[in-house]
C-alpha cells in the first residue's frame, strides 16, 4: 500500500479540525454581556410562549443572558423522564425559538436555561397559558377546545357608569366549602355555577345568594395559579388566600376538578364566568403582579436571573411587598408581561376588571399602560388597586402611585383607606379605631 504524503494528510485533516473547533467554540460561547438591566434587548412581538398554528407548535421565550436553552417534553404533569429534549435556537431580541411540527395536544413541557455555565432549573415560561399539577410544567393546549357550550355568545353585563358598581369580595373556596352551603362542587370554580342551592334552614347560597344581594361585580381573591396549595394532596383540606403567584396566565388548579389537566381548570373557570354573566354579575380578578411566590427559584429568575425583580443597595432582592421580593414593573419586559397578561384574561376568559394588590409597588407608567390597553378592548373594564406598598420600594416615589396623590393615574381607581365612617375597632389591633377597608394609615 502506497503511503499518503504528510502534506496531503494535513491538507485533508485541517479543514475538518477547524470545523470541529468552530463547533466547540460556538457551543461554549459566553452569554451576551450587559452593563445594566437597561441594556437588555426588548422583544416587541406578540408570540411569546406557545403558539399553535398549521405548522405545529411554535415556542418562543425571552432569555437574553442564556448561553443555551433546552426544551423538555413530557407525557406526565409530574415525575418521569422527558420523552424528548431539544435545543432551542437563538433568535432576535434575546429570544429563543423552537418549532415542533406535529405536537401531541396534552403533553407537558419545560424550559431550561444555561447561564454562567450552569444549567438552571426546569420551569414553564412566563407566558404559559396552561399548566399541569402544581404548575411545574406547561401544557400544550388548544384554547378553543376549552370553551364551554355557548361561550361565543357570552357577553359582559351592561354598566352605564362606574358609580353604579356594587362590588363584593369573595374567596372561591370559602363560598362553598362549608357543609351547610348545599353546593356539590365545594371549593371549586364550578361551585359558583350551581343554582338552586340552599342551606339546611332554606337560605339561598352560592350564585343565587350573590344575585339576591344585587351586586354588579364579584371580586375574586387570587384565582390565578399560586404555589402554596399542594394540588396532589387536596384531601388534606389545604387553604391559602393565594397571594403567592406562580403562573400568572392560567387558573389555580386546586379550584378545578382535575389539577393535572390544564384543559379542565381553564374550562371550569370559563364556566364560572359564564354563569356569573348570565346572572348579571361582572367578574373582577385580584391580581398580584407586584411579587412572586418563589424568589430565587421562580420561573422568571430561572430564565433571566435578576431582571424581573428590583434590587436593594446591597444587590439583593428588594422587598416592598414584605413577601421576599418585588417585581420591577418599570423594566420594559416586565411591563410587557403585565399588560399582555391582563389582556389574556380579558380576551380568553372574558374577565371584567382587575384589582391590583399593592399597586403602590408598580410604577405609574405601567399602570397607565394597563388601563389604556384595557380601554381599547372595552372602556367599562374596571381597574383599581391598593395605592401603597407594604414597605418602601427603592424606586423614586414620584414614579409610583401614592395613596395621597393619584392625579398621574389615568383610568385607575385607588382604594381609599381613610373613609369618614369608621367602625369602633380595627380587626388587627383591638385597642385601635379601624376603618371600613383597613386600619387608619
Amino acid at each position: 500500500m502506497k503511503a499518503i504524503p504528510y502534506s496531503t494528510l494535513i491538507s485533508w485533516l485541517l479543514p475538518a479540525l477547524l470545523f470541529v473547533l468552530l463547533v466547540v467554540l460556538l457551543s461554549c460561547r459566553k452569554k451576551t454581556a450587559y452593563a445594566s438591566y437597561e441594556e437588555y434587548p426588548v422583544y416587541n412581538g406578540t408570540d411569546l410562549g406557545c403558539t399553535l398554528n398549521a405548522g405545529g407548535a411554535f415556542f418562543r421565550i425571552w432569555a437574553p443572558t442564556a448561553e443555551a436553552v433546552r426544551f423538555h417534553l413530557y407525557e406526565e404533569a409530574l415525575g418521569g423522564s422527558p420523552i424528548q429534549t431539544l435545543n432551542m435556537e437563538r433568535a432576535e431580541s434575546g429570544t429563543w425559538t423552537l418549532r415542533i411540527p406535529e405536537p401531541q395536544l396534552g403533553q407537558y413541557y419545560t424550559f431550561q436555561a444555561r447561564v454562567d455555565g450552569q444549567w438552571r432549573m426546569e420551569v414553564p415560561d412566563p407566558y404559559a397559558v396552561a399548566v399541569g399539577t402544581n404548575g411545574r410544567r406547561g401544557q400544550i393546549v388548544d384554547l378553543d377546545d376549552t370553551d364551554p357550550e355557548g361561550w361565543g355568545a357570552d357577553r359582559r353585563p351592561s354598566l352605564d357608569h362606574p358609580n353604579d358598581i356594587v362590588l363584593y369580595e369573595l374567596h372561591i373556596r370559602d363560598l362553598s366549602t362549608h357543609p351547610s352551603s348545599g353546593i356539590v362542587h365545594k371549593g371549586k370554580f364550578l361551585g359558583l355555577t350551581e343554582t338552586g342551592t340552599r342551606s339546611p334552614t332554606g337560605l339561598t347560597t352560592g350564585l343565587d345568594h350573590m344575585a339576591e344581594m344585587g351586586i354588579t361585580h364579584l371580586h375574586l381573591l387570587p384565582a390565578f395559579d399560586f404555589r402554596s396549595v399542594d394540588e396532589t394532596r387536596l384531601s388534606e383540606n389545604a387553604f391559602n388566600w393565594g397571594y403567592d403567584p406562580q403562573n400568572y396566565n392560567t387558573p389555580e388548579g386546586s379550584y378545578s376538578t382535575d389539577p393535572s389537566d390544564g384543559h379542565v381548570r381553564i374550562r371550569e373557570f370559563k364556566q364560572m364566568v359564564q354563569a356569573l354573566h348570565q346572572r348579571g354579575i361582572r367578574v373582577v380578578m385580584d391580581v398580584v403582579y407586584n411579587h412572586t411566590g418563589y424568589t430565587e427559584e421562580s420561573l422568571f429568575n430561572q430564565l433571566v436571573p435578576g431582571y424581573y425583580y428590583r434590587q436593594n443597595e446591597e444587590g439583593g432582592f428588594s422587598d416592598a411587598s414584605a413577601c421576599g421580593n418585588e417585581t420591577a414593573s418599570e423594566r420594559p419586559m416586565v411591563r410587557k408581561m403585565i399588560v399582555e397578561s391582563v389582556l389574556h384574561w380579558v380576551r380568553e376568559y372574558h374577565v371584567d376588571g382587575f384589582r391590583f394588590d399593592l399597586m403602590g409597588i408598580h410604577d405609574i407608567e405601567t399602570m397607565n399602560a394597563v388601563a389604556r390597553a384595557l380601554r381599547e378592548v372595552d372602556p367599562t373594564i374596571f381597574v383599581y388597586g391598593e395605592g401603597w406598598p407594604a414597605a418602601p420600594p427603592p424606586s423614586p416615589t414620584d414614579h409610583l402611585p401614592p395613596k395621597t396623590n393619584h392625579q398621574p393615574l389615568d383610568g385607575v381607581a385607588p382604594l381609599s383607606t381613610n373613609p369618614p365612617a369608621r367602625p369602633p375597632r380595627s380587626v388587627f389591633d383591638t385597642p385601635k379605631h379601624g376603618s371600613a377597608t383597613a386600619a387608619a394609615r
